[in-house]
């Protein structure tokens, strides 16, 4: 998470993405495991296994390799596809909305915002960035204010920040606002005028987005089914969240373009926005919380889900509500308007397979063909039995293959 205490950490520059085929640590024990890996898909359904098919190197593999499951050895393409525009509205169905009270927020961050009032009073843009230690301060973009969340350990982590922020004078009387991490650098290669500079020149949005990872937009149907190789067990905790939180679980591997992807919860929005997504999660969260069965309820809010130990121990929740933003987008904020920053520099480190898998996934989504989703499932199984290995095809890649094709 953006959030996360990393003591370790050096000062961030551009860095190259993270591949998904990193290998993630064991499950906890007692917990299931993915399945065997999947096999070849025909129009209409998922392929179970792509695991034991022999790939060139990513370098050398083509567009054409997706009509068989058997690659044929053939040169390179001439050149990468046309990147995705970079300028997208985001338009959304209707999900069911969750309801339930509202938790009570803390006050520590309101306290500390009081006396010291932020900087750039007049401005209609408002951005903090958050940081936990004394050093991190001085790796913080001069186009924020900075924000010393060192005391604030609550499990929501970013999302508490928002609750707070948005209850203090400090976000009043401004047209949009939000908070980022102090990693924003490291994890998008932009800095903060730049972002000012795009917002300043598309006016009009309700709320401003980017994903710092474009290489998941290629790979996974949707950042649910992401989190699977991310945190274990994750799919089937988040499918018993949604029934009790009455949330449709069909989206859950469902194929979303990607325009939809989002992470890090690094928004900047309007007063409209933030008045209507903190009381969404808010509900939805507590309404899970109420209905969930007890047990279920403890391990969704327990640290198994930082296996790793990546994210200083967070719990599921914080990365159940990073990827509720979309869920709201498509109910209670289907009439606002979103646009999604552009990241040039993440934008480079896509080799040209990525690139190719995500147009491909963007226009079996566009033109709701069946076809071309197997097809795109095809060559992204390919894709990752060659980057990743057979041992992480066998542990992941049937989980992250849903069985029917479907459209978000």
């Amino acid at each position: 998470m953006a959030t996360s205490k990393k003591k370790n950490a050096v000062k961030p520059t551009a860095q190259k993405t993270v591949s998904p085929g990193k290998t993630p640590s064991k499950p906890v024990s007692g917990k299931p495991t993915a399945a065997e890996p999947a096999k070849p898909v025909t129009q209409g359904a998922a392929p179970d296994n792509a695991a034991a098919l022999a790939m060139p190197s990513p370098n050398a593999v083509t567009a054409s390799a997706i009509k068989s499951p058997a690659p044929a050895p053939l040169p390179a393409p001439a050149a990468a596809p046309p990147q995705a525009a970079e300028d997208e509205k985001t338009s959304m169905p209707d999900l069911p909305e969750a309801s339930g009270p509202k938790p009570e927020v803390e006050a520590q961050l309101e306290r500390k915002l009081s006396q010291e009032p932020p900087r750039a009073l007049n401005s209609p843009i408002r951005i903090f960035q958050i940081y936990f230690e004394g050093w991190q301060r001085e790796l913080l973009d001069p186009a924020f204010y900075p924000l010393d969340n060192s005391r604030n350990s609550s499990e929501l982590m970013e999302f508490n920040v928002f609750e707070q922020l948005q209850r203090n004078a400090a976000t009043q009387g401004v047209e949009l606002w939000g908070a980022l991490s102090w990693r924003f650098a490291e994890k998008t290669g932009m800095q903060g005028a730049e972002l000012v500079k795009q917002i300043v020149e598309h006016p009009g949005y309700d709320v401003y987005f980017c994903n710092p990872h474009p290489n998941n937009e290629a790979i996974y149907h949707n950042m649910w089914v992401q989190g699977e190789v991310s945190h274990p067990q994750f799919l089937e905790l988040v499918r018993l969240f949604y029934a009790a939180a009455g949330l449709d679980d069909k989206e859950l591997t469902a194929i979303e373009p990607s325009s939809n992807f989002s992470a890090a919860n690094y928004f900047v929005a309007s007063q409209k926005f933030w008045s209507l997504f903190i009381p969404f999660v808010k509900r939805v969260l507590v309404t899970a919380d109420k209905r969930l069965d007890p047990k279920i309820r403890d391990l969704i809010h327990s640290k198994v889900a930082d296996d790793k130990a990546l994210h200083a121990g967070a719990t599921y929740i914080p990365f159940i509500v990073e990827r509720l933003f979309m869920v709201f987008m498509r109910s209670e904020g289907k009439g606002l308007k979103a646009y999604k920053v552009a990241l040039p520099e993440r934008e480079r480190e896509l080799n040209v397979h990525l690139k190719l898998l995500r147009e491909m996934k963007d226009v079996a989504h566009k033109t709701q063909s069946a076809w071309l989703a197997a097809c795109w499932v095809n060559y992204r199984n390919l894709y990752l039995s060659q980057t990743n290995g057979k041992a992480w095809c066998e542990k992941y890649l049937r989980a992250i293959t849903p069985i029917e094709v479907k459209f978000g």
